[in-house]
């Protein structure tokens, strides 16, 4: 090649000692689906994930135990409140634990995160009272600050062409904990009524019936915070060097235009790198999307279980709390068949974006048919709701890994810690409101049962669906902004 065509060329560089280096060269050198790493993501994302709604099963006979209602109708305002308690732990820490994974690392912060689990809901499942209840959810949510980090830690573990697999691995494990956290809670809650043989009234686990389902849980958070100890850190940290991206070397031509226009074209990539993460829209329009998509699935969950275990002549199902713990087991298994060979499918045709739109439009018929399912009885009764359960979870778990992957392809790996901590503390503000507009609404419909307009739990159906159909009118353009026409501009 002649001297007056040389190129300049960009040679990457790794620095010795940096943890994200290391994964970086890892990347490089294995080329196939990195099922260590996804099996480490599952576990973490589950220990995180099943606490936050195991509650919902018993809560409905928590809140009773604990007198505090003055009717039977007024249980689920109460309700509403506990299950709102967790969330808004989180509003205040989320992005604070954000930066602490960008300055730190993810492992730390998910340790940290297990831990608390561990603890917290431990001390739960002892409540005594309804205003120790808040508490402890309220402290499970404030140091429960891992979902962020490892949706940052999944993308970067997963060479471009996985990070799909990976969001999806991370959606499917959390929508996985969000079926069988309740189904467990519904098992093993109040153990001393369903299994008396095993468990004696006087026993511990008879003068604290929900105490079971809770240590169960925190005993695998203490696994999971164990296994965390071999997860491999992602987070560049070169001294005194940069920190957070990659680095490299330019070997120049003689050139010199050419180094300094490329020199130029590096400058600024770096400066819009750096820039705010309020002002990246491509950012900001995924988050608000997958906001509102969590405010109607946070108050669906909490409406599920109430409504279950409600009296028939309140338009419920009467079910017992072992009874929805069947219906979420069930659910679970259909969840995970669904991911695993159905949702590859669908993504790799139609894109997440298309997938999240067509699966939050059939969400809307279906809840429209859910207040018809309580006239029905016997064994039509459990396959019809059972279907309807696996139907909605699935096209749930559909849109939330369509978000987590434009949240994560919007920002620098230096940034991601900083933008999931965003993306879960304003996710925490809608799903603070959500259980407790959730059970308000619910409780509110169970005393409007003969109004003339939408009777009892079809107006909570129905305001469910309008969420719904907002989140859908979100996720197109104008509104919903990709990152690729960002960079593209």
């Amino acid at each position: 090649m002649a001297e007056n065509e040389q190129v300049l060329l960009l040679k990457k560089v790794y620095y010795e000692g940096c943890p994200g280096c290391a994964m970086d060269q890892r990347k490089e050198a294995r080329r196939g689906v990195p099922y260590r790493e996804l099996f480490f993501i599952w576990i973490v994302v589950l220990g995180a994930v099943l606490p936050v709604a195991s509650l919902f099963p018993f809560l409905y006979f928590m809140i009773r135990d604990f007198h505090i209602a003055e009717t039977e109708e007024d249980i689920g305002y109460y309700a509403g409140f506990v299950g709102a308690s967790f969330m808004l732990g989180r509003v205040w820490s989320s992005y604070l634990w954000g930066i602490v994974a960008d300055r730190y690392g993810r492992k730390p912060v998910m340790i940290l995160g297990t831990i608390s689990v561990a603890v917290f809901n431990t001390l739960f499942g002892l409540s005594s009272t309804f205003w120790m209840a808040i508490w402890t959810r309220f402290l499970l949510g404030s140091f429960n600050g891992l979902v962020g980090s490892i949706k940052a830690y999944a993308c970067e573990v997963c060479r471009e062409e996985y990070q799909a697999l990976g969001m999806s691995t991370l959606s499917t494990s959390w929508g996985v904990g969000l079926i069988v956290g309740p189904a467990l809670g519904g098992f093993l809650a109040q153990p001393a009524e369903k299994f008396p043989n095993a468990f004696s009234k006087y026993s511990l686990f008879g003068r604290f019936p929900y105490f079971l389902p809770c240590l169960c849980i925190s005993a695998f958070a203490v696994v999971v915070a164990i296994a965390c100890l071999w997860l491999p850190e992602t987070l560049h940290k070169h001294k005194g060097g940069i920190r957070g991206t990659n680095s490299y070397d330019m070997e120049a031509s003689s050139d010199w235009n050419d180094l300094k226009e490329k020199k130029d074209e590096i400058d600024c990539k770096k400066t819009d790198s750096n820039k705010s993460l309020f002002k990246n829209w491509p950012l900001m329009s995924s988050i608000i999307v997958y906001c509102v998509f969590s405010l109607h699935d946070m108050a669906y969950t909490e409406i599920f279980s109430l409504w279950v275990v409600s009296p028939k002549h309140n338009g419920g199902l009467s079910y017992t709390s072992q009874d929805v713990g069947n219906i979420l087991a069930i659910t679970g298994i259909g969840l995970i068949l669904y991911q695993l060979f159905l949702y590859p499918t669908f993504a790799r045709i139609l894109g997440p974006v298309r997938t999240l739109q067509i699966s939050a439009a059939l969400s809307v018929p279906l809840l429209s048919i859910y207040p018809l399912i309580a006239s029905l009885s016997g064994l039509g009764l459990f396959i019809t709701i059972n279907i309807a359960s696996v139907l909605k979870n699935a096209l749930s778990v559909s849109i939330t890994t369509g978000t987590f992957i434009l949240q994560n392809n919007a920002v620098p790996q230096h940034q991601r810690g900083a933008a999931n901590g965003i993306c879960m503390t304003a996710m925490s503000i809608f799903k603070t409101i959500g259980p407790a507009a959730g059970g308000a609404f619910f409780s509110w419909a169970e005393k409007r049962r003969v109004a003339s307009f939408l009777p009892g739990v079809q107006m909570v159906f129905f305001i469910l669906n309008v969420i719904e159909v907002i989140g859908i009118l979100m996720s197109f353009k104008p509104f919903l902004a990709l990152p690729e026409e960002e960079l593209a501009h």
